[in-house]
């Protein structure tokens, strides 16, 4: 080999800001009791799980499916009451979504702005992305800062700026008055996730019509399709046709496309699903009401965020125990001490909270 030949390595190619990234953590989960990823734990109905079996053993999976994916479309107009004025751009998920957002405006210097603390993706696609990121931190209750916001805006000018509602890990429904306000100082796009819609009952999509610099995500990961990987966003035919351009191709499999479609036409399944999830949270949240020094947050979503002392013990002994929930202790100054809970089967809560309180005995 020559001396002159250099040999590649990822400290010579890569950039900083991704050699300083650490990887999405996703821990093993294999024979836990599994309380952290936000997951529907119920099961489809066995007649509705066979029509999948035969739909799938009928897939053409020898050929690409349809780019446009324009049936799926469809159901998911019909399930939401979308106008025709407005267009959907599905995603591989809404991670996919918010990546393709940011490739989208990341002009040199272009700015991603959303609160804190709230989903972790945004801050790290925007460094995948090599867009700069700004974090406006929430109040000490977990609200929207507004005049914190405006001023970050009015300084950073963000071309993309992302509100989860309800929020992520925080489980709480920002103010939709605050939220338009937001949207009418905005320099750029303001998007809304709303993954955690069908345990909310809010929604901005009727706001879409009022603000053309307004777009809605949407995932069914938590309804019940997690495995499925399909989000979606919607807005403008203008902003959609234009986002389009970067769209991968075949983004959404063959048998995403075919298992979504037939689940959206028995919709009122996961929609019962979704409502048994909101009266187990009610329950949940009662329980750890009543767990001595612990302190939950009320939540519109199905995960409840509390605090207790010794957070990391907790966690830890709720792992020796078999259950696995998600520690947020050390992920923001705001999350001290906070652990998160997905709201699981009747069952399942049982088990945690017996674990929980096992755990919070040791140190007491």
């Amino acid at each position: 080999m020559s001396s002159t030949n250099i040999v590649a390595t990822p400290e010579s190619l890569l950039r900083q800001e991704v050699l300083d990234l650490k990887a999405y953590p996703v821990p093993n989960s294999a024979g836990m009791v599994k309380l952290d990823a936000m997951e529907n734990p119920y099961l489809l109905p066995q007649s509705l799980r066979e029509e999948i079996a035969r739909l799938v053993a009928d897939a053409a999976i020898n050929r690409y499916p349809d780019a446009d994916a324009q049936q799926l479309k469809a159901s998911i107009r019909a399930v939401i009451g979308l106008p025709q004025s407005l267009d959907i751009l599905l995603g591989n998920g809404s991670d996919e979504i918010i990546q393709l957002l940011a490739l989208a405006v990341a002009k040199p210097d272009a700015t991603l702005l959303s609160v804190e603390p709230s989903f972790v993706m945004y801050r790290m696609i925007a460094t995948f992305t090599g867009m700069q990121y700004v974090g406006v931190p929430l109040t000490e209750d977990f609200a929207l800062n507004l005049p914190a916001v405006l001023a970050a805006m009015q300084h950073h000018r963000p071309a993309l700026v992302f509100l989860s509602y309800p929020n992520n890990p925080t489980g709480n429904l920002f103010d939709a008055e605050v939220i338009a306000q937001i949207i009418e100082a905005a320099p750029g796009l303001v998007i809304v996730d709303e993954a955690y819609y069908a345990f909310a009952n809010a929604s901005l999509i009727p706001m879409l019509t009022c603000y053309p610099n307004l777009l809605v995500m949407r995932t069914f990961s938590k309804l019940g399709m997690a495995g499925l990987r399909l989000g979606f966003l919607v807005g403008s035919k203008a902003w959609i046709a234009q986002l389009e351009k970067l769209r991968l191709p075949y983004n959404v499999s063959v048998l995403t496309q075919l298992v979504a479609e037939k689940l959206l036409r028995h919709h009122d399944v996961l929609l019962l699903q979704s409502e048994q999830i909101k009266q187990d949270r009610v329950w949940l949240y009662e329980r750890l009401v009543g767990v001595a020094d612990v302190r939950p947050y009320v939540s519109n979503a199905n995960f409840i965020l509390f605090r207790v002392m010794h957070a990391d013990k907790i966690f830890n002994e709720l792992k020796k125990r078999g259950v696995l929930i998600k520690n947020l202790n050390k992920a923001h100054p705001l999350l001290v001490d906070c652990l998160r809970v997905t709201v699981g089967t009747p069952l399942e809560n049982e088990q945690f909270i017996q674990a929980l309180q096992e755990s919070i005995h040791q140190f007491n």
